[in-house]
């Protein structure tokens, strides 16, 4: 068979995925067997046991839903119908139906070569064929540092964008800047109003203003460059604060503050409001850096205002007759999309509301032309899917392509306790505390050690410890450890990659080979999954696996055979403990 003879070639002379490969003989034999083309999906899973064989199918217990067939006949009709393959030892039936298949040994001990050779590359594939993902996390309102929950989003979106780059896709990391709204004029009264404090000139500072020392620092810096400036007739401020009603909810009297600010200052107002935005945003970009994390766009929302996007979102959706007026006020039908209360776009004094930008920047992101496009958001933002999603399917877009990825707040524990965290008390632990506390490694590793949307306990102490139960250290280690082992050797390692692994067959070294021959199916599951834990747990796996084999095992023995197959073996799990550590935005030192 021809066909057959071109996928061997291919897969020897590139990466050979022992699981695709196998998927394609099991394919090639339900096409000799059935008389139809049926829907059938071929899935292959790793057993639990080995005697079990390396990988098992269900495949026949599929068909067997067409044929009307006995599972157990199917299974060994279709291993009979395998096609010979230079990879596969045998096939067994077993249980109900299912196929057990074995690899050669050969087959594993000779994929050593391919690990060493595509180095940093191992494990990469072209899955995604090149489509435009977009991943937009974080965008954490600029109106305090980031804190831990931020971290999490961040650590978990980076690295979901590293693993899917990694399987072909071209991923856009995107941080959509809310630079414009209430929260942004509430930060910009916080800062005025500890300004005019500098200057000597006391108000009454609201208790829903933005309480942090930041707040204190920014005034400072205007104080230090301007002086009294942006006073203006402090008298009169106090006078019109004096006639805020006392009994109006705490928003309202904000409000009123807001609006006071910007009549007072007048021109000055766009100042302080872009200066604290600045300063904000700026710490936001430094902080994400110094965590590894990096973004290809920094969307303004103003920008969506400026360009009129917002306004043509609305016109759209009134053309579409979503929309209608009450009360003064312009709303979108969002009921008819399963959202239990339509939603306001448009106030009666004629401002936007939130959702409304959100809209317009949604659209913008379909016209950019993403094949994809996945959002990662706080759990607490689980009933905002519904309306963006319903306003996406009225405008006569495809819903399906935009994915919400949701990620659970992580709760710090120090010494046993749990840490407050809010960002208008100013009570809370920051990003970059965090950071300085337990380093970038333990932090990027710890936040992706459990699924996105599962609750996150973040043991500080553990993070901090030296030990085999802290996972970030107990992969390191296992790196650093095969770093002095290849040291103590001192031979050129790029003999390794074509080095003989034939005498490679203990039983640890077999499993040690299958782990290192699923690394790529991981990275595969990760992006599909949009789960980098997945990626997080096999690196613990196998850097314990590793561990195990060191402390049985010599490798600068005599034997230079010997020597040289157990070497092979060591810098190839080096070399994937370090492509796998790189993913997750986490060092792979060679000494510790």
């Amino acid at each position: 068979m021809p066909y057959l003879i071109d996928f061997f070639i291919m897969t020897a002379s590139t990466q050979c995925n022992f699981k695709s490969h196998l998927s394609q003989l099991l394919l090639l034999a339900s096409q000799k067997i059935l008389s139809q083309d049926y829907n059938i999906s071929i899935e292959l899973a790793r057993p639990k046991q080995t005697n079990h064989g390396d990988y098992s199918s269900n495949l026949a217990m599929q068909l067997a839903r067409h044929l009307h067939k006995n599972p157990r006949e199917i299974a060994a009709t279709l291993i009979d119908a395998l096609p010979q393959s230079p990879y596969l030892e045998r096939a067994e039936v077993a249980g109900n139906g299912f196929i057990n298949l074995f690899l050669k040994v050969t087959a594993k001990q000779q994929f050593l070569s391919s690990v060493l050779q595509q180095g940093d590359k191992f494990g990469h594939s072209k899955a995604g064929e090149g489509k435009k993902i977009q991943i937009e996390f974080v965008s954490a309102n600029p109106t305090g540092p980031l804190h831990v929950g931020h971290g999490r989003g961040a650590a978990y979106g980076a690295s979901l964008a590293n693993i899917m780059a990694a399987n072909g896709y071209a991923v856009t990391r995107e941080y959509y800047v809310n630079d414009a709204g209430r929260q942004m004029d509430i930060l910009a009264l916080s800062t005025w109003l500890r300004y005019l404090e500098q200057c000597g000139h006391i108000f009454p500072f609201p208790d829903n203003a933005y309480q942090g020392k930041y707040v204190t620092d920014m005034a400072k810096l205007i104080h230090s460059a301007h002086g009294n400036r942006y006073v203006h007739q402090s008298d009169l401020i106090l006078k019109e604060l004096s006639q805020i009603e006392t009994a109006l909810e705490a928003d309202e009297r904000l409000d009123q503050l807001i609006a006071i600010a910007k009549k007072t200052l007048g021109e000055d107002y766009a100042y302080i409001h872009n200066f604290a935005l600045t300063e904000q945003l700026g710490d936001c970009r430094n902080d994400l850096m110094e965590f590894g994390v990096e973004f290809d766009t920094w969307f303004s929302e103003q920008s969506l205002f400026e360009s009129g996007m917002v306004a043509r979102v609305i016109q759209l959706l009134d053309e579409k007759n979503a929309l209608y007026r009450q009360d003064g006020a312009t709303w979108f039908r969002s009921t008819y999309f399963g959202d239990e209360k339509d939603r306001v776009v448009q106030r009666e004094n004629g401002q936007y509301t939130y959702f409304a930008s959100d809209i317009a920047y949604h659209l913008n992101k379909f016209e950019r032309k993403f094949a994809h496009i996945i959002n990662v958001w706080g759990a607490d933002h689980h009933g905002y899917i519904t309306r963006v999603k319903g306003a996406i399917h009225a405008l006569a877009l495809d819903p399906d392509i935009l994915e919400i990825a949701l990620v659970q707040f992580a709760v710090l524990y120090r010494n046993g306790k749990k840490a407050s965290m809010s960002t208008r008390s100013g009570e809370f632990v920051s990003l970059r505390e965090l950071r300085q506390e337990v380093g970038n490694d333990a932090a990027r590793f710890f936040y992706v050690l459990r699924k996105s949307d599962q609750h996150l306990d973040f043991d500080l102490d553990l993070a901090k410890s030296q030990s085999n139960d802290n996972p970030v250290y107990y992969i390191q280690y296992a790196h650093a450890r095969i770093c002095s082992v290849l040291a103590q050797w001192g031979e050129d390692e790029t003999i390794l990659a074509n080095a003989a692994a034939d005498l490679l067959t203990s039983q640890a070294e077999l499993m040690l080979l299958q782990k290192i021959i699923d690394y790529p199916d991981i990275l595969e599951a990760a992006a599909n999954d949009r789960s980098p834990h997945l990626l997080a747990f096999y690196l613990k796996d196998l850097a314990g696996e590793f561990h195990s084999y060191y402390n049985s095992t010599r490798f600068i023995v005599p034997e230079h055979s010997v020597r040289l197959a157990r070497l092979t073996l060591i810098a190839a799990i080096r070399q994937v403990l370090a492509n796998g550590l790189k993913l997750l935005g986490v060092t792979a030192p060679s000494k510790m």
